[in-house]
C-alpha cells in the first residue's frame, strides 16, 4: 500500500495491533535524541525509562553508536563552565554542568542540559568509555590537598545523571597524573600514571597505580603498583585503551609509553618524525593505535602538514596511513595559528579540536575532511572557553552498573 505520493504507508488499525513488547523494541533501538522525543508521546512511553523490564529489553536491542561528547572550559583557568541551579540550603553546593552531544553521521549537536546536577565544584571530566564519564577531583575547592592530593573518581551516564557513583580514592598524592579508563559490560580498569610527590625536593617518583574490577568477582583497588621508564615527562593526562594497553605521549623528546595491564609493565615506544612533531595526539580505530599530529621540516625541503600514522602488530614500527591534503592543511594552519591542537576518535571519526572552537572531521571509511558546525552557545556563554572532547557511547543503561552498586553507594550518599 502507497501514499498519493509513492511513499509507503501502513493503516493505523495494524499499529494498533502491534503487541506491546514489539513496540517496545522498537523504542529500545532509538537514538538517544529521538527516545527522549518519543516520550512526550505517552505517559507510558516517559516512563519507559524507569522501567526494569524495558532497560533489560534495551541492553539487549539498542545499537551500539559512536558519538562524541563535548565539555567547555575557560581558557584561563582550570574550571568548566558551569551554571548554578540549585535553591535550597541543603544543596547549595551541587552544580550543574553544560555538556555537548556530537553525532558524526549527521552532523549534528544536541545540548545536554541538566545531565550533571550532582557534580560537586572541583572535578573535572577526564576520560569517558562504556557509556559512562570519569570526573576526578583536581582543584583546591575540595580542601587544601585536592590539587595535588590523592584523588577522588566519580562514574556518571550523562543521559541519566541522577545516579553518580564514587569510587575509592586513589592510595597516592599525584600532581596532575595521566588517567586511563576502559569500561566493558563486566569489568572496569582505570590507570592513574605520574609524579606520586614523594617529596618537593626528589626527583621525580614516577608510577602508575591501577583499579580493577569484574564480574567474576576479582578486585585489585588501587593495590598494584608500578615503576614507569626513566626520564618521562607526561603532559597529556589521557590514555588510550587499545588491545589490553594503556598508550599516553611522554614528551622531551616525544615518545610513546605503553602499559600492558595482564602484565603491569610499562615499556616506551619510539615515535615517528619525533624531532618535528608538534601537539601530537594519541587515538584508536578498529583496534589500531592511531597518532595524529602536525609535522613542521622548516629546514628541509618537505612541506608541513598534518599525518596519521598506525602502530603495527609488532608493537614498535608505525606506517603513515593518511595526509590532510595541502590546500585543506593551509586553511587549517591558518585557523589554528601555532597555538596548538587536541584529537579525539571514535569508530570511524577523528576529530580535531583547534583551540579557538573550530572542529575538523576525518571519516576513515570514506577518507573525506570536513569542517564540524559550531558548537551551539549555552545559556549565559562567552567566547572565553576551549572544547575538550571525549569519545561517547550514549546509552541510558549500562551493564556495569550492579556491579558498582556492589562496590560502591550512590555520590548523594556519601555528600548527604
Amino acid at each position: 500500500m502507497t501514499t498519493m505520493n509513492g511513499g509507503p504507508w501502513m493503516d493505523c488499525r495494524i499499529w494498533s495491533r502491534l503487541p506491546q513488547r514489539l513496540i517496545d523494541r522498537i523504542i529500545a533501538c532509538l537514538p538517544p535524541p529521538a527516545f527522549f522525543r518519543a516520550r512526550a508521546v505517552c505517559k507510558r512511553w516517559y516512563g519507559l525509562i524507569f522501567s526494569t523490564n524495558f532497560l533489560e529489553l534495551y541492553l539487549q536491542a539498542s545499537p551500539h553508536l559512536h558519538m562524541f561528547l563535548f565539555f567547555k572550559q575557560h581558557k584561563k583557568s582550570s574550571s568548566y563552565i558551569f551554571k548554578n541551579t540549585s535553591s535550597t540550603a541543603h544543596d547549595h553546593h551541587h552544580q550543574e554542568a553544560e555538556g555537548y552531544l556530537f553525532d558524526p553521521q549527521n552532523l549534528k549537536w544536541y545540548r545536554l542540559s541538566n545531565s550533571f546536577p550532582l557534580i560537586p565544584p572541583g572535578f573535572s571530566p577526564v576520560s569517558s568509555s562504556g557509556g559512562l564519564v570519569c570526573w576526578v577531583s583536581s582543584a583546591a575547592e575540595l580542601d587544601s590537598s585536592a590539587a595535588s592530593g590523592s584523588k577522588t573518581i566519580l562514574l556518571s551516564n550523562p543521559l541519566m545523571g541522577s545516579v553518580i557513583h564514587q569510587l575509592p580514592s586513589t592510595l597516592r598524592p599525584r600532581l596532575c597524573p595521566s588517567i586511563g579508563l576502559t569500561i566493558t559490560d563486566s569489568s572496569i580498569d582505570l590507570v592513574f600514571a605520574g609524579d606520586d610527590l614523594i617529596s618537593p625536593y626528589a626527583v621525580k617518583n614516577l608510577t602508575s597505580e591501577s583499579f580493577h574490577i569484574d564480574g567474576g568477582g576479582f578486585y585489585s583497588i588501587w593495590g598494584t603498583t608500578a615503576s614507569l621508564p626513566r626520564l618521562c615527562s607526561l603532559e597529556s593526562g589521557r590514555m588510550v585503551h587499545v588491545g589490553g594497553r594503556f598508550y599516553c605521549m611522554n614528551y622531551s623528546p616525544f615518545s610513546v609509553l605503553s602499559y600492558d595491564i595482564s602484565l603491569n609493565q610499562w615499556c616506551k615506544i619510539q615515535a615517528p618524525m619525533r624531532r618535528f612533531l608538534r601537539s601530537p595526539s594519541l587515538v584508536e580505530n578498529r583496534g589500531k593505535l592511531i597518532l595524529v599530529a602536525a609535522v613542521e621540516k622548516s629546514k628541509l625541503n618537505v612541506p608541513k602538514s598534518l599525518r596519521l600514522w598506525a602502530l603495527q602488530e609488532c608493537g614498535t614500527m608505525w606506517v603513515e596511513i593518511e595526509r590532510m591534503p595541502q590546500q585543506l592543511y593551509l586553511q587549517f594552519a591558518e585557523i589554528e595559528g601555532g597555538r596548538g591542537f587536541n584529537c579525539v576518535a571514535h569508530g570511524d571519526f577523528v576529530v580535531i579540536l583547534i583551540r579557538d572552537k573550530a572542529l575538523l572531521l576525518f571519516d576513515f571509511s570514506t577518507k573525506r575532511w570536513l569542517w564540524i558546525p559550531p558548537c551551539p552557545p549555552g545559556e549565559g556563554d562567552d567566547d572565553d572557553h576551549e572544547l575538550h572532547g571525549f569519545a561517547y557511547e550514549p546509552r541510558l543503561a549500562v551493564p556495569i552498573t550492579a556491579l558498582l552498586q556492589q562496590l560502591t553507594l550512590p555520590f548523594h550518599s556519601f555528600t548527604a
